[in-house]
């Protein structure tokens, strides 16, 4: 067994081993909103549940490792006092991942990620209409953990309504943990699904994702695409070229017979296959093949 003093290591090693130790952690699907009126949204994993009476959540944005920055969320909770705290489920896991990437200040993740805003009842801030459990929330106080990168600060909620799909209710009203499906976060890129186990997603982190709002309608509309598809397919930094397309076309006789077919659902079918298999850019080859346009 190794023994480690954190004050010899780095942050960066340091945060790497807590994550990938305590685990699996819920995540606050955080939706703030800044004093123009502008929405944000972002996950964190730094997050749980402190008391029933009062309704008390609690999630930490910590202060950025790399370069010491706080993020939009902070800023919003500390100058507005109000924040909506969506669960996610694996059916928006990918476009949860999604809007972590870091946008611009004033960029809508919401319109990114794919995802619908919803008023919210009491506070500002928008619901996310996917989420299967919304908390809108009063910020009750906010807890400085330290000043530099890798310090968390303790936003403390008091939740003043909740929303709950239906859908992930048994017959006596209570909430079904296989029919909401939770997603949690481990270490490195791995989630921890309810119903299933591990598995992974390649965070965003130093690209932008084109973002879903940036999909050409025709595939947004698609009937073989779901969210997550969607979210796997906004987080590319640039599309394919065309020489690119043309040379995977060429080499790939099970793609040729797909677009030989000219069946624009066979040829979703075959895209989603490599989203299936993680593949995105392979998807987005078969997508864009044969100069079909929105």
């Amino acid at each position: 067994m190794i023994s480690i003093e954190p004050k010899d290591i780095t942050s960066a090693k340091l945060q790497g081993y807590l994550q990938s130790s305590v685990g699996p952690r819920p995540i606050a699907f955080a939706s703030t909103m800044d004093t123009d009126g502008n929405p944000n949204l972002s996950p964190f994993s730094f997050f749980n549940v402190f008391s029933s009476n009062p309704p008390i959540l609690i999630f930490s944005p910590a202060r950025r490792v790399r370069d010491n920055t706080i993020k939009h969320t902070l800023i919003n909770a500390d100058a507005t006092r109000e924040v909506v705290i969506n669960v996610v489920n694996y059916d928006i896991v990918q476009q949860v991942s999604l809007s972590s990437t870091e946008y611009a200040d004033g960029i809508n993740e919401f319109l990114k990620s794919g995802l619908t805003m919803v008023p919210s009842d009491i506070v500002k801030p928008y619901r996310v209409a996917e989420s299967p459990v919304q908390f809108e929330c009063k910020v009750n106080d906010i807890i400085q953990l330290g000043t530099e990168g890798g310090a968390g600060n303790l936003i403390i909620c008091e939740v003043v309504k909740i929303h709950i799909d239906e859908s992930v209710l048994d017959e006596n009203g209570s909430i079904d943990q296989h029919k909401i499906d939770l997603v949690s976060r481990m270490g490195g890129n791995w989630y921890s699904r309810s119903n299933q186990g591990l598995f992974e997603v390649p965070k965003p982190l130093t690209t932008l994702g084109i973002g879903v709002d940036e999909i050409p309608q025709f595939i947004r509309e698609s009937p073989v695409f779901n969210g997550n598809d969607l979210g796997m397919l906004g987080n590319i930094e640039a599309l394919p070229t065309r020489e690119e397309i043309d040379i995977f076309v060429k080499e790939n006789f099970a793609v040729k017979g797909v677009l030989s077919a000219d069946d624009i659902l066979k040829q979703h079918q075959k895209a989603k296959e490599y989203l299936n298999n993680h593949d995105v850019l392979s998807a987005w080859k078969v997508l864009l093949a044969k100069g079909i346009s929105s």
